[in-house]
């Protein structure tokens, strides 16, 4: 599944509102600094999904708040 997504950093909660059918918008507590805020993605959206983080790519954007990502 490709998903579309709009990424905002440094929000007081955690969460994703589904925009449309493989659009997303997700909020992350982590600075967008040295892949923390890439690694908290995957870990919410593996969390979301229930998949593992191994399943969760990143295919781009990956230093900008628009991004692809594939779950497999």
């Amino acid at each position: 599944m490709k998903l579309f997504l709009n990424v905002k950093t440094k929000a007081k909660e955690q969460k994703i509102e589904q925009l449309a059918p493989h659009k997303l918008k997700v909020w992350l507590k982590s600075a967008p600094e040295k892949g923390m805020a890439n690694n908290e993605l995957i870990d919410v959206l593996a969390k979301h999904f229930g998949v593992t983080r191994a399943q969760v790519i990143i295919r781009a954007g990956h230093a900008s708040s628009g991004k692809i990502v594939e779950i497999s």
